[in-house]
């Protein structure tokens, strides 16, 4: 996911964003190409008729990273690539969410989404529902909710995930199986 040199040089411009107000700039030519893939990798798998900006997304997340960093230090690049999951996730659910409550008040003239990611009324349907689940299980196991995250909603494969996470791939496999038979007993009560 990146050599040592860019690594280090990332986690010290990103611990440094509070100061240096030229961080942010620097930072992004680091990280584009994989921000841009993880979005790219998490919009391909999803059906026909789902069209996405992966670029607005990319965007959007990355603003969202260095507008609110978090409180502790920036701990490297895989600290920063679990965080772009986890805000992709929130761009994608409140955009759900936003579709479903424009639905349910009888808006049929929904405004497109500023960052220009659209999805259909049933995938945010199935989003918002899945977020709901996701929740849940990490009340349960908050590994299994990051293991997820970075699986479903960051497009990561095993070993990325792996290293994202500090675990091993082995442990990997075995949360995602987890995680999956979890959140389709939730999403799917009685099958």
């Amino acid at each position: 996911m990146g050599d040592t040199n860019s690594s280090n040089e990332l986690t010290r411009l990103l611990n440094s964003l509070q100061e240096d107000d030229e961080a942010a700039k620097k930072i992004f030519p680091l990280v584009y190409n994989e921000l841009h893939a993880l979005a790219h990798r998490k919009m391909r798998k999803e059906r026909n008729g789902h069209t996405l900006n992966t670029t607005a997304l990319v965007h959007e997340a990355y603003l969202k990273l260095v507008d609110y960093p978090p409180e502790n230090n920036w701990d490297g690049r895989n600290h920063f690539f679990g965080i772009a999951a986890r805000a992709m996730r929130q761009i994608l659910v409140n955009y759900a969410r936003s579709r479903n409550a424009q639905k349910r008040s009888g808006n049929k003239n929904i405004q497109p989404f500023q960052e220009e990611i659209y999805l259909t009324e049933e995938k945010a349907g199935e989003l918002v529902h899945l977020e709901e689940a996701l929740t849940e299980l990490e009340k349960l196991n908050e590994r299994l909710g990051k293991v997820v995250e970075c699986r479903y909603f960051a497009g990561y494969n095993i070993e990325e995930t792996a290293e994202i996470l500090g675990i091993s791939s082995a442990t990997v496999k075995r949360d995602w199986t987890s995680a999956r038979a979890w959140l389709y007993n939730y999403m799917h009560p009685g099958e």
